[in-house]
This record gives C-alpha cells, sequence and structure tokens, in this order.
C-alpha cells in the first residue's frame, strides 16, 4: 500500500535564512526510499509516497544531517489537508487574509485557557485540532500574533498562507489519487 503525504518544514528559506535548495530537499526525499518526490514553492513544502508509514522525526533527522539545521518537520496526509480547508472558520472573508498554522500535536487544555483572543483585534485566531487558523487583515508581515502562540502553545508552529495550503491539498490529492 501507499501512502502520500505533504511535509511541511518550519523555517527555511525565510528572509535569506536556513536556505536549503528545492533540489536538494526532493534528493533527500528519494534517497530515503520515497517516490514521487516533489516540492511547491520554497518555503519547504514536500509531497511525496512511501511504501511504509513515515514519523516526522525520521525526516527531521535526515534534514539535520544534510543540511545541519535543526529544523521542525510537520506531516499531513492528503485528507488532513482536504479537512483543514473543509474546516477553515474564516471562509468567508478574502482569502489573502488567512493563514494556517500547523503544528506538531494538539495544544494542551492549560495553554489552551491561558490565550487571550481580544488581545490583537481586529486579528482573529480559532484552534482546531492540530492547526490554528489566523485572520489578519492587515497581513502576516508585521503581526505579532504568531510570536503569542508560540509563546503560549509552547509547540513548534509553521504557517502557510490560505493559496499555500489550497494548492497543497489540491497537489496532495492528485498525488494519492483521491478526488476533490
Amino acid at each position: 500500500m501507499t501512502l502520500s503525504y505533504v511535509a511541511l518544514l518550519r523555517g527555511i528559506n525565510v528572509g535569506g535564512k536556513n536556505v536549503v535548495p528545492m533540489a536538494e530537499l526532493r534528493e533527500l526525499f528519494a534517497s530515503l526510499g520515497h517516490s514521487s518526490v516533489s516540492t511547491f514553492i520554497q518555503s519547504g513544502n514536500v509531497l511525496f509516497s512511501s511504501n511504509a508509514p513515515v514519523s516526522p522525526e525520521t525526516l527531521q533527522a535526515a534534514v539535520t544531517k544534510r543540511f545541519k539545521l535543526d529544523i521542525t518537520v510537520v506531516l499531513r496526509e492528503p485528507a488532513e489537508l482536504r479537512h483543514v480547508v473543509a474546516s477553515n472558520p474564516f471562509a468567508t472573508g478574502d482569502p489573502t487574509t488567512v493563514h494556517v498554522g500547523f503544528m506538531t500535536s494538539n495544544p494542551s487544555t492549560t495553554s489552551l485557557r491561558q490565550l487571550d483572543k481580544s488581545a490583537f483585534e481586529p486579528e482573529e485566531f480559532t484552534i482546531l485540532g492540530k492547526e490554528v487558523y489566523l485572520y489578519l487583515p492587515a497581513g502576516m508581515a508585521r503581526t505579532k500574533l504568531p510570536s503569542y502562540l508560540y509563546r503560549h502553545l509552547q509547540l513548534p508552529i509553521t504557517f502557510r498562507n490560505w493559496r499555500t495550503v489550497t494548492k497543497l491539498m489540491e497537489l496532495a490529492a492528485e498525488l494519492a489519487g483521491l478526488d476533490l
């Protein structure tokens, strides 16, 4: 049985830091025995298939060894991405104002209780499982909301804009041979 995945690498090729050439990243994933390896844009989105279940820790270790970078890898399967898109609490707004943060696990109940949703208005956020949806009417460039969420949730989070999320869902469905 072939499994399909999207690996989301946190913090690479951002502002000239942690530079990872996508061709080398594809080669690394192929060298680990994965097939149909492709990347989407330069921000560390790798789509691939595998004949066995894959752990993010294994991928992180391989990236660390090859590129000498300590980064987080978050994995999602095509059905999970479809669920992320279908669950968008800000779907009726301007899609350019929506971002999704992919977390490595569900945040603790304690950390969720400590969050102040009104502190960043008019910005908004909603946490559903292992994803945090952001509504950022002024964009991602100057917002302090992601930093606040990192501190309070105490989990690695890698953010993608809505256009990237929907495109990754489409590409992942295609890779897995699923209908949208």
